[in-house]
């Protein structure tokens, strides 16, 4: 074929349905070859016609969606420099929009022989590694509309594409584990059930299951290892044509939006599948080491490693940052994504070595007129030094707020002096997020995540039990802030199950009732367990995947699940846009939008809160006091609550506060006995009860005592105020 000249912009391989224009980034490279492959893997390579500003480019007519290929960068192989350019090594253009084919791992895919890291290798990697597909970018999306949903009113869900649908029954089997699953009716009829209103997807960027697990028959299942940051992983793709993934993505999200349920990503541009300099020549190393990575400086045959995998990207180099926000805009503006949770997000904040909130990439965030108006969530830390940067985000991210796992595990578990921290995590962590102009849905609450312990092995494990992965249970975290309640594992002890529902209801409601944006890890309103298993990331198999028989035995807790969500939906005073002010909504009033009770009824002094020995607390929540705006710009009122907590072993009496703050209570929601009223304005109950008995019935005077069971929450609704 005969390439005409092209453009250099796009980067990629962009076809206009006459033909394709291919794009190449690389400074180091004298040439580029583009290697196309026919069905036969017969490969024809075209030398790239034109070079502007690095940017290798050429057009070439009559080549169409589905076709197969790669490039081979010509340019010096100097490892102590940096330089690491083979044109034996077949790479994967990093802007490809789809993937093909696998990495076999023979030795033909280093950049060495095995055995001696310092050797070079010249062995041709083709027929070894995988290829770029070109893709047809038209889609009918329908007119579809992104949901919108404010944060305040968001409840997430996180999940997995294969692990959610795997073995759900209602789901056909050729469907199951792929983008189709995930937008299937039984699915979004579950997810609306349910009440969420995200669904945050583990990684489906294109990746690779890393060598030493093939060879130990295990799979990089969360997926945390890409390699092409604007290709769907085509193994979550029921369709087999080249490319089709692109289509069952886009076909998804059109069907979640259709049901009001946003799509967030977890996406990882921390670090790339490549590895360090022990690892695999597959794309970037190969195309301009120096430009996409952070070296050692004193020997850049090295790679800086922030991330616990080997490399870092270069996030100081325009053309990576170019990459990374190209790849965000792409997934946005044409595959019409919601938002990004941010893997490691403290690595892309290195300008050079410590972690500079100011950073570029944060700054052409803020600028970007299309991802500065998306959902961006960090995981505010990486394994470098001074790593943990929890709260110190700029005003336009929300973060995984870790510190609220860690408390409110910690309170329901009974460790002493975590009444004050508690109560600063449930009310929205302003000691996090006010400072700087956030508001409290800048805090992602989360209990459970994919890393860790499930719920029900949280309540059910007080050690990791990891050896199914082959680390001997030396991987995983060993600090876990778990409680078995009495025993390790499954036992058939009802009184300890019975701690264990109870503790399991505890930790949705305090989640689903606390300031700011809750998070559900899937399958934890099941009672889903990994048997002990804390890091699953290798285990594609049943031990992590949503267990749907689980539904018939538990759905009690996916109902109790659902009518706290619904509970939440129904009151804003549980999802405030503004922090609490702890003083009179108005001069004339004594009443503030928050205020703190001791079990005796009166209110919480300094010395109550310094002690080390409380674990039962009431807090007042002020339905007038919302002190927010709804869209018709009229002042938003909601019902008054109080919640009384009791995470001690034995039952306590709470006495009412008396006063201006209510002179009848009525119980709405028990986590003892898993019953639940969803409500709406003034008190009327239009939701379900998941008990025996009707809670609306429980109506106390102010002033009486009321005893709260050990190890439960309470939630009363103030049905009367006395003139």
């Amino acid at each position: 074929m005969q390439p005409w000249p092209g453009s250099p912009y796009p980067l990629g391989a962009t076809y206009d349905g006459a033909g394709t224009n291919f794009a190449l980034f690389s400074e180091v490279g004298t040439f580029v070859e583009l290697c196309l492959f026919d069905e036969d893997g017969r490969e024809e390579r075209i030398r790239l016609p034109e070079v502007d500003g690095f940017v290798h480019h050429g057009y070439l007519l009559n080549v169409n969606p589905g076709q197969r290929y790669g490039f081979r960068v010509h340019g010096p192989y100097e490892p102590e420099q940096g330089k690491r350019n083979n044109p034996n090594k077949l790479l994967l253009d990093p802007y490809a929009k789809a993937v093909s084919g696998r990495v076999d791992w023979d030795q033909a895919v280093f950049g060495y022989d095995f055995g001696d890291p310092d050797s070079r290798n010249d062995d041709d990697s083709a027929g070894h590694t995988m290829l770029g597909v070109v893709v047809n970018p038209f889609f009918d999306w329908a007119n579809d509309r992104p949901p919108n949903t404010p944060y305040n009113e968001s409840v997430i869900y996180e999940a997995h594409v294969r692990g959610l649908t795997m073995r759900h029954p209602d789901i056909p089997a050729e469907l199951r584990g792929t983008y189709a699953g995930i937008g299937h009716p039984a699915m979004i009829d579950y997810l609306n059930t349910l009440g969420v209103t995200a669904i945050e997807l583990m990684p489906v960027h294109q990746f690779l299951h890393d060598h030493g697990l093939t060879e130990n028959g295990l799979r990089n299942y969360w997926g945390y290892n890409t390699i092409a940051f604007f290709a769907p992983h085509d193994e979550y793709a029921s369709r087999t044509d080249a490319g089709g993934q692109v289509q069952e993505f886009k076909a998804m999200v059109r069907a979640l939006h259709e049901a009001g349920i946003e799509v967030i990503l977890d996406v990882v541009y921390n670090h790339t599948a490549e590895g360090n300099h022990l690892g695999p020549t597959l794309s970037m190393r190969g195309i301009d080491n120096d430009a996409y990575y952070r070296l050692v400086e004193d020997d850049k045959r090295y790679y800086m490693d922030y991330t616990g995998t080997g490399n870092s990207l270069n996030v100081r180099n325009p053309h990576t940052l170019q990459l990374i926000m190209d790849s965000l805009r792409y997934w946005v503006l044409d595959m019409h994504v919601d938002g990004f949770r941010f893997d490691l997000a403290a690595t892309l904040a290195r300008e050079f070595y410590d972690v500079d909130r100011l950073s570029t990439f944060f700054d052409l965030v803020q600028q970007d007129p299309v991802i500065s108006q998306v959902k961006l969530i960090a995981e505010p830390w990486d394994v470098g030094p001074g790593g943990y940067q929890v709260g110190n985000f700029p005003p336009l991210w929300t973060e995984w707020n870790g510190k609220f796992r860690d408390t409110v595990r910690d309170f329901w578990r009974g460790e002493p002096a975590t009444l004050g921290e508690f109560a600063s995590r449930i009310t929205g962590s302003s000691d996090l997020y006010q400072d700087d102009g956030r508001r409290p849905y800048a805090s992602i609450n989360f209990v459970t995540a994919h890393d860790g312990f499930t719920m029900n092995d949280l309540v059910s494990y007080n050690d990791k039990h990891n050896d199914a992965n082959g680390e001997n249970n030396r991987d995983g975290a060993n600090d876990n802030r778990s409680w078995n309640c009495g025993t390790e594992g499954p036992t058939d002890d009802e009184k300890i199950n019975e701690l264990r529902a109870r503790q399991r209801r505890n930790l949705i409601a305090t989640l689903l009732l606390s300031q700011g944006v809750p998070m559900i890890l899937h399958g934890d309103e099941l009672g889903r367990t990994q048997h002990g298993n804390n890091n699953a990331y290798c285990q594609d198999n049943e031990l992590s995947w949503v267990d749907w028989t689980l539904l018939e035995q538990n759905g009690d807790l996916v109902d109790f699940t659902a009518a706290v969500v619904e509970f939440r939906h129904s009151h804003p005073v549980f999802r405030r846009r503004r922090f609490f002010q702890g003083r009179p909504i108005r001069k004339s009033e004594e009443l503030r939008d928050i205020a703190w009770f001791t079990p005796a009824g009166e209110e919480m002094s300094e010395q109550d809160w310094e002690s080390g020995f409380g674990r039962s607390i009431m807090v007042f929540l002020n339905g007038d006091g919302i002190q927010d705006l709804d869209r018709r710009g009229e002042l938003v009122r909601d019902d008054s609550f109080l919640l009384c907590f009791n995470a001690h072993d034995g039952d306590i009496g709470m006495r009412l506060p008396e006063g201006g703050y209510g002179s009848e209570w009525s119980v709405v929601l028990d986590t003892h006995t898993g019953e639940v009223f969803a409500e709406s304005g003034s008190g009327v109950i239009v939701g379900v009860v998941t008990g025996d008995s009707p809670v609306g019935a429980r109506t106390i005077p102010a002033g009486q005592e009321l005893t709260i069971p050990a190890r439960s929450l309470i939630v009363l609704l103030r049905t009367r105020i006395d003139a």
